[in-house]
């Protein structure tokens, strides 16, 4: 266990923390959640570079670095659409996308051709990652006692807006684009017909 690999194995751990902070009711455990989904995220953004500079880089940080991605993301949603922020439907669009590519992703190491990650997947990882910090963000100061009933409530009614459902379109859109991308650029190697490493 590298030091990337343990640091993708600690983000994974703080997913269970990070959902139960943010459910409970005291806006100092909703702070806390934030916290640890910031924490979580910037492992990500280290592990990543630490693998690069020392060398560190595995076939299996290649595999759970991006799936201890995709649990940290399909937690908040999950959690947004339990708070009734997001529409269940595009969560599972996004989720099922998720679950496709990492079981095809396991699939192509199984067979010795990894695929590299696109960059418009990298891409549409940092969208996921700003809207659900902006959101888990909204929620901390809507429930806060720092800026007033007046601010809480227009935190509330964007929270509850369509503004807000248009924006979870746009991450499912994109989000669902790059797993067509991915299948299509990895369909030899995902049906077998592709010879040598990826």
């Amino acid at each position: 266990m590298t030091i990337p690999n343990q640091l993708t194995a600690l983000r994974i751990l703080l997913v269970p923390v990070f959902v139960l902070l943010l459910l409970h009711e005291d806006p100092s455990f909703k702070l806390a959640g934030v916290i640890v989904f910031t924490v979580a995220s910037l492992t990500d953004l280290y592990d990543g570079w630490h693998a690069r500079r020392f060398n560190e880089e595995s076939r299996l940080g290649a595999f759970l670095d991006p799936l201890a991605d995709k649990l940290l993301i399909t937690a908040a949603f999950l959690v947004y659409v339990w708070m009734g922020y997001l529409s269940l439907w595009m969560v599972v669009l996004v989720v099922v996308r998720d679950v496709v590519v990492t079981v095809l992703r396991s699939w192509a190491e199984f067979r010795n051709q990894p695929v590299v990650t696109s960059v418009q997947a990298k891409y549409k990882t940092l969208l996921q990652n700003v809207f659900a910090y902006l959101v888990m963000v909204l929620i901390f100061l809507q429930k806060s006692e720092l800026f007033g009933n007046r601010s809480a409530e227009l935190i509330g009614d964007f929270l509850f807006s369509s503004a807000l459902d248009w924006i979870m379109l746009t991450v499912t859109v994109v989000t669902v684009a790059t797993g067509v991308s991915y299948l299509m650029d990895n369909w030899d190697v995902i049906t077998g017909n592709h010879e040598g490493d990826a």
